[in-house]
């Protein structure tokens, strides 16, 4: 790997790392003692849809329940067809994982269907979705989670209200 990529990547992964912690102290500095649990907010920071637009070539990840919380969507907007190409690999399994608990999620596989994701090749500006099972609501709104496509991995999402 070139000196220049591997400078380039550092800076964004400060800026990632500066995102996270800083919305992490502010928000625990405007918390009281009279709120159980805060409100976590699941929109990304400006940083990390940055981090994750340059290196992955995708904005807007979000993840949220459908189907009464029996799933959780993970939905993205390609922005570079090219590096966004490993979010649709149909070889790539995608797997969410709570960061709580461990629980690890998959893709369901319909019989007639086949797996609820989309795997079409990826065109800049359009959105697209991945379904994981979330039988037993494993995983509730407010949680922390992962998601891994192959090398691409979104490090502490929270999943968004119904």
């Amino acid at each position: 790997m070139s000196t220049e990529r591997l400078r380039y990547r550092s800076v964004i992964a400060g800026f990632v790392v500066a995102g996270l912690l800083g919305g992490g102290i502010a928000q625990a500095a405007g918390s009281t003692s009279t709120t159980r649990h805060p409100r976590v907010s699941s929109e990304l920071t400006p940083s990390a849809q940055k981090y994750y637009e340059l290196l992955w070539g995708v904005d807007k990840l979000g993840i949220k329940p459908v189907s009464s919380g029996a799933m959780l969507r993970f939905s993205y907007r390609v922005m570079d067809e090219h590096k966004a190409k490993v979010l649709n690999d149909k070889k790539a399994e995608p797997v969410l994982i709570d960061q709580k608990t461990g629980a690890r999620l998959v893709v369901p596989k319909m019989e007639k269907i086949g797996s609820l994701r989309q795997s079409s090749t990826p065109e800049h500006g359009r959105e697209y979705w991945v379904l994981f099972s979330n039988k037993g609501g494993l995983v509730k709104p407010g949680s922390r989670v992962d998601v891994v496509i192959g090398n691409f991995r979104a490090s502490g999402m929270v999943v968004g209200p119904a």
